[in-house]
């Protein structure tokens, strides 16, 4: 019989404080390559397509780091699985120091994969230790990685220029991916070991676990899909790129009131089927409007921009808050998060690939963002599905 985990006591604000120094460093290291992605192709050499690819398999390796997750949270503690993690982020950082292809693309995986492992075992975390603010607690730190996202893409050329070139500029966030490894240090020292390895199976069979595995996968490609595609698409419609790329910066501080504000509403009186359906009826109309009328009078296109950041942002940390309301302890948490992330982050890598294949095919928008619509239809099911989860 496995001997119960011991624990000394841990304070809540301990715990969200590390929450919110792992989560700046959860986007940060990934955010940080594509303003770069240009100078590093000329300087290695390469395509596009294999500098893009570059990006495309950090977040599918986030995807395995998300499935393998649960496993090396139970194997030595979710707390310390999370230590290892962001050392990995480090690590990859740290490689990507070196100006050659193979440092890339090899520091890239790494970075990937630590942040799918931690991604996964947040979710296990908060429903441990702050299960009775699960939603204020994810929107939170959905924001937290917001935040470490936009600096580290505002900042990557400045520190291009001002540390002599895109590597050293790549291998500066392993700087911040440390803080937050000491930061979180009190929580893993203090944290027992980890739970029987018979509960690390992901939940694949499971109803539940199969509808966030949907949920997720709608919201992600939604995410990534308008990332990837809304400065290009303006572009193509003659916006100058300046301008096209403000449009994403609108988008991406569109994201955060909702996601702080959304969750938490859901929580009151665990209405999370009203509040994931109209967030999701917001980014909706978002799509329909830059596919139907692109820049209407007055408004242009930023009233659309805005209403897809908006339901962008409360998506995910409403599928991960729902994940803590609905799982009976940490483990399953853990399991069913990882495996739902695991789809969610494979989709958000491929999809975006998709689209940009029918871009080619047909010679416009109009099919890539019928995916984006589609994946709306898969995350509209999963929550009339879902419903909402039981008080209390």
């Amino acid at each position: 019989m496995a001997t119960p985990r011991t624990e000394r006591p841990l304070r809540p604000r301990t715990v969200l404080l590390g929450l919110l120094a792992l989560a700046l460093n959860l986007r940060a290291a990934l955010a940080g390559y594509p303003p770069l992605l240009e100078t590093a192709r000329t300087g290695l050499g390469v395509t596009s397509a294999a500098a893009g690819l570059v990006q495309t398999g950090a977040v599918l390796m986030m995807a395995v780091g998300s499935l393998a997750g649960a496993a090396a949270g139970e194997r030595i503690g979710r707390e310390r699985a999370l230590t290892a993690a962001l050392t990995l982020v480090a690590a990859g950082s740290l490689v990507r120091g070196a100006p050659t292809l193979p440092a890339l693309i090899g520091g890239s995986l790494l970075v990937g994969f630590g942040i799918g492992v931690a991604g996964a075992l947040l979710a296990g975390v908060v429903k441990q230790r702050l299960a009775s603010r699960a939603g204020a607690v994810t929107g939170g730190y959905v924001v937290a990685m917001m935040v470490g996202s936009t600096i580290a893409g505002a900042a990557a050329v400045p520190m291009a220029v001002a540390l002599g070139g895109w590597s050293a500029s790549l291998a500066v966030w392993a700087v911040p991916a440390l803080l937050a490894v000491a930061v979180w240090a009190p929580v893993a020292r203090r944290a027992g070991p980890g739970e029987p390895a018979a509960r690390t199976r992901l939940p694949w069979r499971d109803p539940f676990a199969r509808l966030a595995a949907a949920y997720l996968a709608g919201s992600s490609l939604l995410v990534y899909g308008w990332l990837t595609w809304l400065s290009p698409y303006y572009e193509s419609r003659g916006w100058a790129p300046e301008a096209a790329g403000l449009l994403v910066a609108v988008w991406s501080i569109a994201h955060v009131p909702s996601a702080l504000a959304v969750p938490a509403l859901a929580e009151r009186r665990r209405r999370w089927r009203f509040w994931a359906g109209a967030t999701l009826a917001v980014i909706t109309v978002g799509t329909l409007g830059v596919l139907l009328a692109p820049e209407p009078p007055v408004v242009g296109p930023w009233l659309w921009v805005v209403l897809i950041g908006l339901g962008a942002g409360a998506g995910f940390p409403l599928g991960l808050a729902v994940i803590a309301w609905r799982t009976p302890d940490g483990a399953a948490g853990a399991a069913v998060s990882g495996m739902a992330m695991g789809v969610g982050y494979t989709v958000a890598g491929l999809g975006p690939l998709l689209m940009g294949l029918l871009i080619d095919l047909t010679g416009g928008f109009g099919a890539a963002v019928g995916v984006l619509l589609g994946a709306a239809a898969l995350q509209a099911v999963a929550i009339l599905r879902i419903g909402d989860p039981p008080r209390g």
